[in-house]
């Protein structure tokens, strides 16, 4: 039985990519799968979120060979909830891997061993469409656009889908687009339920029908370093990711 991988892909910053994937990991957890986070970004979000330890090999380490996958991952406060972590090293690979030959495949391989370890791997990306985004892309089974419900962040979604096309076509026939998470949404802003229904119109299957919602709660938990079930599990933002978490297991599996 091989992992369900999924990345969380969007060139725009700020769009909720880490809270989904965190939320989502943690949902997955608590419905009894047995999840890993992997932190793709030099940033280190989605391992503070965590409360992981960024001192001790992560990401970088396993795709430079420097420690295997398996020696990389590391439990969180979350029963089931496992993580490799991502540091301010990782911002150099763009540049250490652009001659070597099989550059696109280095984090297929160097996470090939994890496969039959896990139900579900989730990774979050970086905010660009750099080559460990395309690693990514080429190791990945589907991807989840997150998607701030406001129009600029539509204005990116074009070239986006191009980009996951282009891989598709040349790098990793399997790859297929999960669907678009709709996030930070206000009942209260008109632009926002208009964005979510040109995207619809556009994209009838491609999104998700789970809406996560602007919480104070979803916003705050990182903050304490923990996912928002060890923080609040009762708000509205937990409530959406639990809903869009059983949304994901029917699509995958």
């Amino acid at each position: 039985m091989s992992a369900n991988k999924l990345i969380f892909l969007n060139q725009k910053g700020g769009v909720g990519k880490t809270t989904s994937v965190v939320s989502l990991g943690a949902a997955l957890a608590k419905l009894g799968k047995n999840v890993l986070l992997i932190d793709f970004d030099s940033q280190g979000n989605l391992t503070s979120s965590v409360s992981a330890d960024n001192s001790v090999p992560g990401v970088y380490e396993v795709v430079t060979k420097q420690v295997s996958a398996v020696d990389a991952c590391q439990s969180t406060s979350i029963t089931n909830l496992h993580v490799i972590s991502g540091n301010i090293d990782l911002a150099g690979l763009n540049v250490e891997l652009v001659d070597e030959d099989n550059r696109n495949f280095f984090v297929k391989e160097a996470l090939a061993p994890l496969d039959s370890m896990f139900d579900y791997i989730l990774g979050d990306c970086p905010p660009s469409l750099g080559i460990l985004t395309v690693n990514s892309l080429v190791w990945a089974d589907h991807v989840v656009i997150p998607l701030q419900c406001e129009y600029l962040a539509m204005e990116g979604l074009n070239l986006l889908m191009r980009t996951i096309a282009s891989v598709r076509k040349s790098l990793n026939t399997n790859l297929d687009i999960l669907g678009i998470l709709f996030t930070m949404y206000s009942k209260r802003n008109k632009l926002a339920y208009e964005v979510v229904e040109d995207v619809t119109k556009y994209f009838p299957d491609k999104v998700f029908k789970t809406i996560i919602p602007r919480n104070v709660r979803l916003s705050e938990a990182p903050s304490h370093g923990l996912p928002i079930f060890a923080y609040d599990a009762n708000c509205s933002g937990a409530k959406a990711y639990l809903s869009f978490a059983e949304e994901v297991i029917k699509r995958v599996e």
